[in-house]
């Protein structure tokens, strides 16, 4: 990952730091990339009775996770190192299965709910090494998505109660 151009930043976090901050973030932009890919696969297919509502949720949690990509994307920018973008590369790093065919709207609901934990984990996983070099931007960043995901998997948890 390392290049002539990522040894002239000089932000004050030591370039072996950077790359292993950048990695932790690809592979956190790989999870919000699945998640959103499979919350805007849902919200296409949803059927059943509680269709207007979910249909309108999951809508509302894949842009959610949209604009969330642009800024995990530009903060590994930041650090100097290149963004994953392609479908391999989200494959790798991705802690997010995929699921195949059209669940029924409760398992979509339960399958959400752990892509939403999944990440809170792969952020969490990721603040120790910002935290050691006081990088606090990609700790911002991670606090923030970590306080989205779990407001949004408690939202969904809440959905699955009898």
């Amino acid at each position: 990952m390392s290049s002539s151009a990522t040894k002239n930043i000089n932000i004050g976090i030591d370039d072996v730091s950077r790359a292993k901050i950048a990695e932790g973030l690809s592979r956190l932009l790989a999870d919000t990339y699945s998640l959103y890919l499979k919350t805007h696969n849902f919200h296409w297919n949803v059927t059943g009775p509680m269709f207007q509502t979910l249909h309108l949720m999951f809508e509302t949690q894949y842009t959610e996770l949209a604009l969330a990509v642009d800024l995990i994307a530009e903060r590994i920018r930041a650090l100097g190192y290149p963004a994953p973008g392609t479908y391999s590369e989200y494959a790798k790093l991705s802690s997010i299965p995929e699921t195949p065919g059209v669940p029924k709207a409760q398992e979509m609901i339960h399958l959400l709910v752990e892509g939403q934990e999944a990440i809170v984990r792969t952020a969490r996983s990721i603040l120790p090494l910002v935290d050691d070099v006081n990088d606090e931007p990609s700790a911002d960043l991670l606090t923030q998505r970590m306080q989205v995901h779990e407001k949004t998997a408690w939202m969904l948890r809440s959905l699955l109660e009898e």
